[in-house]
């Protein structure tokens, strides 16, 4: 079971996440690349089981099994939830346009949690910065700000934006270390105290809608088992020549 096969040949949905998605790219901006794949359903009945995720075959590349990405996402991972609104998708087949269709019954008001958890994370780590070298990272502090507007208006408005479209400039100067670091502090605090707020008044709803993600796992599962026959496929493999038969 070579994962890297399992990226490039059942791959259903990737796209470039980071800096060129959130429209914050400038010339030295890497390319990060995230996908789903699908693995067989016959390798889930073997003793070894299929890869959670895969890193690569290419640089900055980081691709997860549906299964695992549906999880993920149904807790309101925000580098998952995320994944599935990038404005740049590379490849997408029948499979993965069924999951892009779903991504709103991934949303609820979970969200509020997990990217103010994330963001807190985040910020106390910029804090050790500035405590021990006197500066943070620019860069970290620029997209800790766009995760939390990129939470606000999801809470605000029920839609996951993740271009920062002209918001662009001033995101860039704290990035560029030109706005100093008790404005960015302030700029966090006041984020996160809108987030909050606006959590209270959501139109998402409490909780994602995990049937209907169970039921689209389901039938992906079942397709991918009904492609094959799986017991002649296993047994090819254990018994090379099954013509030869005893009587």
């Amino acid at each position: 079971m070579d994962p890297e096969a399992l990226v490039g040949d059942h791959t259903i949905y990737s796209c470039v996440m980071g800096s060129r998605a959130f429209g914050l790219a400038t010339d030295g901006s890497d390319t990060d690349r995230r996908g789903v794949f699908v693995a067989p359903t016959p390798l889930f009945w073997r003793f070894e089981k299929p890869p959670t995720h895969v890193e690569g075959p290419a640089e900055e590349q980081f691709s997860w099994e549906l299964e695992r990405f549906c999880e993920l996402a149904l807790r309101a991972n925000p580098n998952v939830l995320e994944c599935l609104h990038s404005p740049l998708v590379e490849h997408v087949d029948d499979t993965g346009r069924d999951l892009i269709a779903l991504r709103g019954a991934f949303l609820s008001r979970r969200a509020h949690e997990t990217f103010a958890r994330y963001a807190l994370g985040q910020r106390r780590k910029l804090e050790a910065d500035v405590r021990n070298h006197g500066a943070p990272r620019w860069k970290h502090a620029m997209h800790l700000l766009r995760l939390l507007m990129s939470a606000r208006d999801l809470l605000r408005t029920g839609d996951l934006t993740i271009d920062v479209g002209d918001r662009r400039e001033p995101l860039l100067a704290v990035k560029r270390g030109e706005v100093p670091w008790p404005e960015v502090e302030s700029w966090m605090t006041r984020l996160a105290t809108e987030t909050d707020e606006a959590s209270h008044h959501s139109p998402l709803p409490p909780e994602p809608d995990r049937r209907r993600i169970e039921a689209f796992l389901v039938h992906v599962r079942r397709a991918s088992a009904l492609q094959t026959d799986p017991y002649d496929e296993v047994m090819q493999s254990v018994v090379p020549d099954r013509s030869v038969r005893q009587t």
